[in-house]
C-alpha cells in the first residue's frame, strides 16, 4: 500500500473556496476546492501505522477487523494530535480514512448513494455524476493521478485484469454489477479518465418501470407472453438508454426450469433463476495471451446444451453465431446492440455478421435475421433523462431485399410539460403474426392488449 506525501500539519480544515475556471471558450465551470491537509495529515498517519503494526497480517485479516483497526488507530491519532474535532467532522474523516484504505477513495459516497445513475472522473480537478438524466459537477478532486491509478489498480485487480501504458484501457465491473471503463496517458491527454455505469443496489424491478414511465402494463404483459414464448428478442437503443436493465427484467420471466447461459463482457446481468451459468470474455494477459472472446464462449455455449442464450451485447462478428444459434433451437433468446432507431439495429446487424470475415451474401443474411429475431425492442433516454421503450417492432419476414417489420406499439409524444416529455407507448393496432404460435403454447394475450383496431398483415 503506497503512503500518502506528509502534508505540512495544521489541526484547522483549509477552507475550501469556489471559484471558476474556463475549460472551453464562453463557458464557465465550478472549480474543485482545496486539499483539506487535517485529513491527509490523519489518513498518512494512520496509514504508517496500520502497515507498522499489521504488516503482512493484513491479508489475513477480515475486511470487518480491518475496519475496526483502523477505526482505532484514527481515535488515537486525533487524540495524540489534540484535533479539535465536532462529531460530524470526526465520523467524515473516519469514513474518508476508511475509504482511502479499504475502498475507492473520494468516489466512495459517489457509490453509495442510490440516486445517481453514473460517475465521470475526468483527471484529478473534475468528478462529474448523473442524477435523474442530469450530468452535474461535483466538489471532488483527487491529489494527483497516482491517487486515480491507485483507485483503478484496486477496481481490476480482483477481477484479474491490468491497465498500464502498453495497456492503456480496461473495462471492469465493481462486486455489485457495476460496469467500469477507464482509460489512462498516453490515450488521453488530462490524466486518468474514469467512467462506472452503476446498478442500483435493488435491482430494478417490472414495477419500477412502470413507475418510471419506460414501459405500460399492457406492452409489458406482451413482452412478457413472448419471454414465456420463447420468441427471440432484440434489444436496441442508445448508449445509456437502459438495455440492459430491460434484459434484466424480461430475463425474469424465463421460467425457472430452463438452462440459461449468459455470456458478456463484464458480467452485469443479474439473473434469480436456479439453473443460469455465467460466462464472462477475457482480455489477453500482458504478453497479449489468454484472450476469450464473446464470440468464443458464443460458439462454446452452444456445446453446453443450453436452453437459452443471451448476450449481453453483440459488438461484432458474434452476431453470426448469436444468429445461428437462434435457428438452430436455441428460441427464445436475447441480446442487445447499440442503434438509433429499430432499422438501424437490423443494419447493424448486418454490419455485424459480415465482421465474422465469411464471405456471405447481403441476402443470406437478411434471411437469417429475418428468420432468427422475433421482436425488436428499442429504447431511449429522452430530453427529460427518462429512459423510454420507444417501439417494439415484429420482423415479419423478407421481401425482396428488405426486411419487412411492424410496429406492434410505438410511443407518442403530445408535447413537453415542465421539462418532462409527456407521452405514451400506444398499440398500434397491429396483431403480430406469431401469435398464433403463442397460443398453441397455452400463453394467452388479453386481444385488447393491440388496441381497438386489431389486425394482422
Amino acid at each position: 500500500m503506497a503512503l500518502l506525501r506528509r502534508p505540512e500539519p495544521t489541526i484547522q480544515p483549509v477552507q475550501q473556496e469556489d471559484s471558476t475556471i474556463s475549460l472551453i471558450p464562453g463557458r464557465r465551470v465550478l472549480a474543485p476546492p482545496k486539499i483539506d491537509t487535517v485529513f491527509r495529515d490523519i489518513l498518512q498517519t494512520v496509514q504508517s501505522r496500520l502497515l507498522s503494526e499489521m504488516g503482512n497480517g493484513l491479508d489475513k485479516m477480515k475486511p470487518e477487523e480491518i475496519r475496526r483497526q483502523i477505526e482505532n488507530l484514527f481515535n488515537q491519532t486525533v487524540t495524540q494530535k489534540s484535533l479539535a474535532l465536532t462529531a460530524t467532522q470526526r465520523q467524515k474523516y473516519l469514513d474518508m480514512v476508511i475509504a482511502e484504505i479499504t475502498g475507492y477513495g473520494p468516489i466512495e459516497p459517489l457509490l453509495a448513494d442510490p440516486s445517481i445513475t453514473e460517475i465521470m472522473i475526468n483527471g484529478t480537478d473534475f468528478v462529474f455524476i448523473e442524477r435523474n438524466g442530469r450530468i452535474e459537477i461535483t466538489d471532488i478532486r483527487f491529489d494527483d493521478d497516482d491517487h486515480i491509478m491507485r483507485i483503478i489498480d484496486r477496481i481490476v485487480a480482483p477481477i484479474g485484469r491490468h491497465i498500464d501504458e502498453s495497456s492503456p484501457m480496461v473495462d471492469a465491473r465493481l462486486p455489485d454489477g457495476s460496469r467500469v471503463n477507464a482509460v489512462i496517458p498516453p490515450l488521453v491527454l488530462n490524466g486518468p479518465v474514469v467512467t462506472i455505469r452503476k446498478f442500483a443496489k435493488i435491482p430494478i424491478t417490472a414495477e419500477n418501470l412502470l413507475e418510471f414511465g419506460t414501459i405500460t402494463r399492457e406492452a409489458l404483459e406482451f413482452l412478457k407472453a413472448c419471454v414465456r414464448g420463447r420468441m427471440n428478442i432484440l434489444i436496441s437503443g442508445g448508449t445509456g438508454s437502459g438495455k440492459t436493465t430491460t434484459l434484466n427484467i424480461l430475463s425474469g420471466y424465463i421460467p425457472n426450469d430452463e438452462r440459461i447461459i449468459t455470456i458478456e463482457d463484464a458480467a452485469e446481468l443479474q439473473l434469480r433463476q436456479r439453473h443460469v451459468i455465467t460466462m464472462e470474455a477475457r482480455k489477453a494477459n500482458i504478453e497479449g495471451r489468454g484472450e476469450v472472446t464473446i464470440r468464443q464462449l458464443v460458439v462454446n455455449s452452444l456445446r453446453m446444451r443450453p436452453d437459452r442464450i443471451i448476450v449481453g451485447e453483440v459488438r461484432a462478428g458474434e452476431a453470426l453465431d448469436m444468429l445461428q444459434a437462434m435457428n438452430t433451437g436455441h428460441d427464445g433468446s436475447m441480446t442487445t446492440l447499440h442503434a438509433n432507431s429499430p432499422r438501424d439495429a437490423l443494419a447493424r446487424l448486418e454490419t455485424m455478421v459480415l465482421m465474422a470475415g465469411m464471405d456471405i451474401p447481403h441476402r443470406a443474411i437478411r434471411e437469417q435475421i429475418a428468420s432468427a429475431i422475433n421482436l425488436v425492442v428499442h429504447q431511449e433516454r429522452m430530453l427529460d433523462g427518462v429512459r423510454r421503450i420507444t417501439s417494439i417492432s415484429e420482423i415479419t419476414g423478407l421481401e425482396g431485399q428488405i426486411i419487412v417489420m411492424q410496429d406492434i406499439f410505438r410511443f407518442q409524444q403530445s408535447g413537453v410539460e415542465k421539462g418532462r416529455v409527456i407521452g405514451r407507448l400506444q398499440p398500434t393496432g397491429l396483431r403480430p403474426k406469431f401469435m398464433e404460435r403463442l397460443e398453441a403454447k397455452g400463453i394467452h394475450v388479453e386481444p385488447g392488449t393491440f388496441g381497438p383496431l386489431t389486425r394482422t398483415f
